[in-house]
């Protein structure tokens, strides 16, 4: 394990671009292996991938290249109007992110993949920078050793399609390190900086790495020579520094934590679980190579890796408290994915939804740590190899009980096993030093590609998939664009949608809008109006209908085949009539009809027949099937409760008995049937539009809009009422669910401006510790002078 003599910052650099370039070579080769994009005909973006990433990833394109609606507080395009600092903060501040400006709008799902291939070599190499860091060892070794931690099965199969995940996973390595530098007393406002970066870049993830970071710190403080010598006040000294500049970082972090904190808060409610945790021959299934699965921990990291942790304990080199040590933080990390409280505890005390194991990456991390805290002490002997192996073969034996295994997963595993051990063992002849790590390698790149590989077809087997961009994105973006009218009304990218974020991804102020942060108030309008859901209420779908679209402004609107249907439509800002308080009922026709203000619709004249010449709609939230008229095409609705809500649904123009609705399967118990009156919403749109602004102006997060002299009643904005609005300096109100602002005959101007709520008190938390953090630099700058 000796290497020639150079400085320990140039080893450390060449482990580290190592390790970057086997996790590049390993998730290139698993996707081609696959055909995936961008290696194949088959789509790489599923589930939130395609349906949330690349859109916002699409957005901030836009944002970099002025062509957005709305800046880094606002968001014009999704939702008719929404917060945006919260999805940035979420999705969008990694320092990685904004790389997708420097490509082609059309390749922004190639920017998204090169981001994140991009995000696992970084990750690679800063585990080995911090393996180099804690101990001197091979550099090559180190680089080895990276990889594995950045090919670990958390990391290419869920990680890959969540890539605001892979910010956790460099952040796991960087925390470590300045938990480092704290047992050494140096470098704290670094450290400061670089747990700002990490919590802005994704908080969640951060949390996780923060949590497995303090755990790791511990051990080290514990076993340290200094540690032991100076006594409890030193140790209690270096948890003080570190603790310190942790809520420093977090601190600065602030201006975009507190308002995502507050936004959480606000979102719609997700689904609820209920946390049980997986058979233990689940389990051990995932440390096999080749293994997928949503709900069960991927804890494979390589069977080199794997060898070498399994072989800790056996290690006579290894002196035996550091063997305890960290033989036991990993076995007390594996039970803790098991155990309901310490579960609740990675995941900020919520079950997540979906994917229930998503610490999984800090379990990798942290038995990497102790796989080098035992190698870099010298190579394990033949015993602890055998002892490390039989472990392996008893947990892949057991692992024979789950039904997640496969025959290849086990033939790469034992393979991998049975090279991995010979590889380990003549790595003590220097004749075959290199040939030996050559094979720890190939092990390692063609373990993790296999594994690459095997995801994708589950992935691509159970969850959504999204196209990439093509003919189609194009058509419809060139519609959309060539039909803008924004601020004098907007253009809705409509229903049938590519995602849950069109707008974003094809452009235009649509209705549309997929977030963790989907206002609970929007969510509720949205659906009081008759609009569909999917992921339990988070993606909200546009509603096409004309009365809404009068309500909204909505002046042109996508149509399947391609086409724009246009409307005269009042604009952004109009006025109500005084009246008492108002609210919403049952009926999603009614309540269009009260926030229009004017009755459009009227029954049928028998049960499902409109009257000849109205526009029949069908509201049937639960069915899941298809309708029609009798003499027209049949529509699709998709009420699958409660993941699932199916919209209000345009069925065509009535030609009175001969036009009946048809359920073409059993039909739903809720269901009803309304008939629009062209002629009495045309009348309608006519005084609304008498009385509204008559004009609006719309900035990056602020509107003004000129009244009519004498305005009274009340004046309603086409957004929904989310926290933040102010309205002429004073907390906007709420017309159901719209910003409004009551009128008193003298206003003649409405001027409203967002802020993010806990924007202000997140700004001067963060400001208050970047005067700490200067003045601990220039503190240590003196410090040097002196």
């Amino acid at each position: 394990m000796s290497t020639p003599h150079r400085s320990p910052r140039r080893l450390s650099l060449a482990g580290s671009a190592l390790a970057a370039l086997l996790t590049v070579v390993a998730v290139c080769a698993g996707d081609a292996v696959a055909r995936v994009f961008p290696y194949g005909p088959r789509h790489r973006s599923i589930n939130d991938l395609g349906n949330q990433f690349v859109p916002f990833h699409a957005h901030l394109w836009d944002l970099l290249h002025g062509r957005a609606e709305g800046g880094l507080l606002f968001n014009w395009q999704s939702g008719y109007g929404t917060s945006f600092l919260p999805d940035l903060g979420t999705y969008l501040a990694s320092p990685f992110a904004v790389l997708v400006g420097l490509f082609p709008r059309a390749d922004i799902d190639l920017a998204v993949y090169v981001v994140t291939v991009l995000k696992t070599a970084a990750a690679a190499a800063a585990m080995t920078w911090l393996l180099r860091t804690q101990r001197r060892g091979a550099w090559w070794a180190a680089g080895l050793l990276g990889a594995s931690y950045a090919l670990c099965g958390w990391s290419v199969i869920e990680a890959s399609y969540n890539p605001m995940w892979l910010d956790g996973l460099i952040a796991f390595p960087l925390l470590c390190l300045t938990g480092e530098w704290a047992l050494r007393g140096r470098r704290l406002a670094a450290a400061a900086l670089i747990v700002a970066v990490c919590w802005t870049a994704n908080f969640y993830t951060a949390y996780m790495a923060t949590l497995g970071a303090a755990l790791v710190l511990l051990v080290r403080v514990v076993l340290a020579r200094e540690g032991r010598r100076a006594g409890p006040k030193a140790r209690l000294a270096v948890i003080g520094r570190a603790a310190g500049t942790t809520v420093l970082g977090i601190a600065l972090a602030a201006p975009v934590l507190a308002p995502l904190f507050l936004s959480s808060g606000q979102a719609y409610p997700g689904w609820v679980k209920e946390f049980r945790p997986v058979s233990w021959a689940d389990l051990f299934a995932r440390l096999l190579p080749a293994t997928y699965s949503f709900s069960s921990p991927a804890v494979f990291v390589g069977t080199g890796t794997l060898l070498l942790v399994a072989a800790l304990p056996f290690h006579r080199a290894v002196p035996v408290r550091t063997r305890l040590a960290w033989a036991g933080l990993t076995a007390a990390v594996v039970l803790s994915l098991q155990w309901a409280p310490t579960h609740l505890a990675w995941h900020l005390f919520a079950t997540p939804n979906g994917s229930p194991y998503r610490q999984t990456f800090v379990l990798a991390g942290i038995a990497v740590i102790a796989a080098w805290a035992g190698l870099s002490a010298g190579l394990p002997g033949p015993r602890a190899l055998a002892a490390g192996a039989g472990l392996l073969a008893a947990a892949a034996l057991w692992a024979s009980g789950s039904t997640l295994v496969t025959t290849w997963g086990y033939v790469l595993f034992c393979g991998g096993l049975a090279l991995a051990a010979a590889a380990w063992w003549a790595l003590r002849h220097r004749r075959l030093a290199f040939p030996a790590a050559a094979l720890l390698a190939a092990v390692l790149v063609g373990q993790a590609a296999a594994t690459t590989a095997y995801s994708h077809k589950g992935k691509l087997g159970g969850l959504d998939d999204y196209p990439s961009w093509g003919r189609a994105h194009t058509a419809r973006a060139g519609a959309v664009a060539g039909a803008e009218g924004w601020p004098a009304y907007r253009t809705d990218p409509s229903r049938p949608a590519l995602t849950g974020n069109d707008p974003l991804l094809l452009g235009g102020e649509g209705g549309s809008y997929y977030s963790s942060h989907t206002p609970d108030v929007f969510t509720r309008t949205m659906v009081a109006l008759g609009a569909g859901w999917t992921s339990r209420g988070r993606n909200v779908q546009s509603i096409d209908s004309p009365v809404t679209d009068a309500v909204f402004a909505v002046g042109a609107r996508l149509q399947p085949d391609g086409t724009v249907r246009r409307a005269e439509v009042p604009p952004l800002v109009t006025t109500r009539p005084p009246g008492a308080p108002v609210s919403y009922g049952d009926s999603p026709f009614a309540n269009q009809e009260l926030l229009l203000g004017a009755r459009v619709y009227e029954d049928p004249l028998a049960p499902g027949v409109c009257r000849a010449g109205t526009e029949a709609y069908l509201w049937a939230p639960e069915y899941n099937a298809t309708a029609r008229l009798a003499d027209g095409p049949a529509f699709r609705l998709n009420g699958n409760a409660p993941r699932n809500r199916a919209a209000v649904q345009p069925m065509g123009v009535s030609r009175g008995d001969s036009s009946p609705l048809v359920f073409d399967q059993a039909a739903p118990a809720r269901w009803t049937l309304s008939c629009l009156d062209r002629g009495r919403l045309d009348t309608a749109v006519a005084r609304l539009r008498a009385t509204a602004a008559t004009s609006v102006a719309v900035g990056s997060s602020e509107l003004r809009a000129v009244l009519p002299p004498g305005s009274t009643g009340t004046a309603v904005v086409s957004v929904p009422a989310i926290a933040g609005w102010t309205c002429n300096d004073r907390p906007a109100s709420a017309h159901l669910g719209l910003v409004a602002l009551p009128l008193d005959g003298r206003t003649l101007t409405v001027t409203c401006t967002f802020r993010p709520p806990g924007l202000l008190p997140g700004t001067l938390v963060g400001a208050l510790a970047l005067v700490v953090v200067l003045g601990l630099a220039l503190a240590r700058r003196r410090r040097q002078r002196t």
